[in-house]
């Protein structure tokens, strides 16, 4: 006998898909208005927090490390993205963002809006609660990437809802 599901649980994966639809379309949209595809895009959005090889771009993309030699190919001839020699590895070479970059990174990260502006409708404490839940489904302990909570919100400790950059 297969386990039904309750119609909450229903409910909310609908809503997660309906989320993730619309920022995919966002995302799409920002990076077109950058002439970049929505790979480049993720990968220059990776690449702004710190360099990466290759490998470890592929493996956060979920894709085959060939694919993020052209796409990094395409965003190096564009001056979006430069190669350098792994200060701990000089086998490995780094993609890393040059200024023009992270520039345009920046500017991707602040057209993404929808998710933002009904955020910011929530208190500091809902928008924690919800980022500790969504870090629980997606199997990550507190550690993984943490940064303190003001940072990863957005906002400054308070109770009210405040505006997120």
């Amino acid at each position: 006998m297969t386990p039904r599901t309750d119609p909450l649980t229903l409910e909310v994966v609908e809503l997660i898909g309906t989320v993730v639809a619309r920022y995919h379309e966002e995302y799409e949209h920002a990076a077109a208005e950058h002439a970049l595809t929505g790979a480049q895009a993720r990968v220059l959005g990776l690449l702004a927090h710190e360099p990466l090889p290759m490998r470890r771009i592929a493996q956060r993309l979920k894709c085959e490390p060939s694919n993020v030699t052209g796409i990094v190919d395409r965003l190096e001839s564009r001056g979006l993205v430069e190669r350098r020699p792994d200060p701990a590895d000089r086998r490995v070479k780094l993609a890393a963002p040059t200024e023009a970059g992270r520039s345009t990174a920046e500017e991707l990260r602040a057209a993404l809006g929808f998710a933002r502006e009904p955020l910011g409708g929530l208190t500091f404490a809902e928008r924690t609660v919800l980022k500790e839940l969504l870090r629980r489904m997606l199997g990550m302990d507190a550690d993984d990437g943490a940064e303190d909570s003001a940072g990863a919100a957005g906002t400054d400790p308070g109770e009210g809802a405040a505006p997120l950059r």
